[in-house]
């Protein structure tokens, strides 16, 4: 796929892609990220039939959008408002979305998806392991903002039936080669399709000194990189 440049999501934006998402305090809201990846379940051809996890669902708009396109969706996130937030949202837009309560992959019955679809904590922070409550607990993912995204690479072939794919965003700054690599260990055959430059949010812009001193941004970054990795169980 081509590198694409992707501006601030404005709400006519949200609203085209996933109708009203409501959001309680402290969910993850629908932002850039969120965006790209619902494009690229598009193009990925999900339909009626698939079976689709939405792994770290937030407010559940990437589960339902995958629901609305026919596939059968299961969705999961730590956090109870989440969670309700997402039950909430699939009521409201008339899809059958199963949701579950839990860390990752733990909660899950059943472990043979066609599809996971991940927008995981992934922003580099000061503290060493992400908050346990708090609105940070969507975004902040320890030192090298991989504390989520490792463990999705290393234990998503688990929940993938041959031939299954992972869909997963997250930024420049946590090292995009690192994903590649790590599902490879884990028996996926991975690789970068989709790259993006964003303005910073209030939560980079927050930071910036401190990511400039580790070397993770030089003094005239502006935008914040997102890429998607597409990574199929061989």
């Amino acid at each position: 796929m081509a590198a694409v440049s992707v501006r601030a999501i404005e709400p006519r934006d949200r609203s085209a892609t996933f109708g009203k998402v409501l959001r309680l305090p402290g969910v993850y809201a629908v932002q850039s990220d969120s965006l790209l990846l619902a494009e690229t379940l598009r193009r990925e051809g999900v339909g009626p039939g698939m079976r689709v996890l939405d792994m770290c669902t937030g407010t559940g708009a990437l589960g339902v959008y995958a629901a609305r396109l026919g596939a059968r969706v299961t969705a999961v996130d730590i956090s109870r408002r989440a969670v309700l937030t997402t039950r909430l949202n699939a009521f409201l837009s008339g899809q059958r979305v199963t949701v579950r309560r839990g860390d990752l992959m733990a909660s899950l019955p059943s472990r043979s998806f066609d599809l996971v679809v991940s927008n995981p904590p992934y922003v580099p922070a000061p503290a060493t392991l992400p908050p346990r409550r708090g609105a940070a607990r969507a975004w902040d993912a320890g030192h090298d903002g991989r504390v989520l995204v490792d463990r999705i690479c290393d234990s998503v072939s688990d929940v993938l039936r041959p031939g299954g794919v992972l869909l997963m965003i997250h930024s420049g700054l946590c090292g995009t080669e690192e994903t590649v690599r790590r599902l490879g260990r884990a028996g996926m055959s991975a690789s970068i399709v989709e790259r993006a430059h964003v303005p910073f949010g209030p939560v980079l812009r927050g930071r910036l000194d401190w990511l400039r001193g580790r070397g993770l941004l030089g003094a005239h970054d502006n935008r914040e990189e997102l890429v998607i990795i597409r990574a199929e169980k061989i």
